[in-house]
């Protein structure tokens, strides 16, 4: 049986003018005349024999009937957007489309990517980065990273490295005024935080310091920003291998102490199955993991 849906166009500009309560604006969005959008709801109004909004004036206000039709209008639209967004990715064309956490982006993965333009000079990355975990069935992501415990179904995971923690702090702190020569010697500095699940609790704890609070002192919800802190000299930070590495290099950050804490967590990269086979999904994996690989054989070696 045909199905019974009204024309899209008119769902469009009932959408547009729904979301800015002007058939003006919808207009200018919709690249057409205010008359057009005009028409287009009233015809919309006409295939359901309702009415979808009132007109006073300038001003259009929902009825009951249009504040019914806008949630069902609007999911179909991000569905109908998400869904050609994918298939216009599908052909494995030079965007290569990444999501990342924030930290991980800038303290790790950036520093690297010129070396994956140089192999690959054809494949743009499209790097996104926030902290909310990206669904890659719907959204048009070819790759994730993440950290967690690697529990992703249905998609496929491959782990790079396991992670850890410890304090680092600028190398002005180190020999400053209140040298950081023992673990107790954390009393007298400010202690910084981010929100990881192994932090100054657990790493004072395996060190058997007592009489040091963890929980004072600053917490920044962006790991990136909680190193800058420590490179600043405005503390004492517990810091993730991975994300401390390069500035333990350059010699912006030092470590104070050599006890370090095993992490569960560690970093993956993640795709859905059916980009297995696309030439960039496949070069940038194989290469990554060529990188992860590397990085760790330089912790082993240092």
């Amino acid at each position: 049986m045909a199905r019974r849906l009204p024309p899209l166009n008119a769902i469009r500009a009932f959408e547009a003018a729904a979301r800015h309560l002007s058939f003006t604006r919808a207009s200018e969005e919709l690249n057409v005349t205010p008359a057009a959008i005009s028409h287009q709801v009233k015809g919309l109004e006409d295939w359901f024999g309702l009415k979808l909004f009132k007109r006073r004036n300038r001003e259009i206000l929902m009825t009951e009937a249009g504040q019914m039709l806008l949630p069902g209008v609007r999911d179909a639209l991000d569905l109908l957007e998400s869904t050609t967004q994918r298939l216009s990715a599908s052909d494995g064309g030079s965007e290569l489309r990444i999501t990342c956490m924030p930290s991980f982006a800038s303290k790790w993965l950036v520093p690297r990517l010129s070396h994956f333009r140089t192999l690959y000079p054809d494949i743009d990355v499209l790097l996104s980065t926030e902290e909310r975990m990206v669904d890659l069935d719907v959204e048009p992501f070819d790759i994730g990273i993440r950290s967690g415990w690697g529990q992703y179904p249905g998609l496929t995971v491959y782990r790079l490295f396991d992670d850890a923690v410890f304090p680092v702090c600028s190398p002005g702190l180190l020999n400053g005024d209140k040298p950081l020569r023992r673990p107790q010697d954390l009393a007298g500095h400010v202690l910084l935080h981010d929100d990881y699940p192994v932090g100054w609790t657990e790493w004072l704890a395996a060190a058997g310091v007592s009489g040091v609070d963890p929980k004072r002192g600053p917490t920044f919800d962006n790991s990136a920003m909680l190193l800058q802190a420590a490179a600043e000299g405005l503390g004492v930070a517990m810091a993730r291998h991975a994300l401390a590495y390069a500035d333990l290099l350059a010699g912006r950050l030092v470590r104070p102490f050599s006890i370090t804490l095993a992490s569960d967590f560690a970093y993956y990269l993640v795709h859905v199955p059916r980009v297995a086979e696309q030439p960039k999904v496949a070069a940038f994996r194989d290469w990554l993991i060529a990188e992860a690989d590397a990085y760790r054989a330089e912790q082993d070696a240092g």
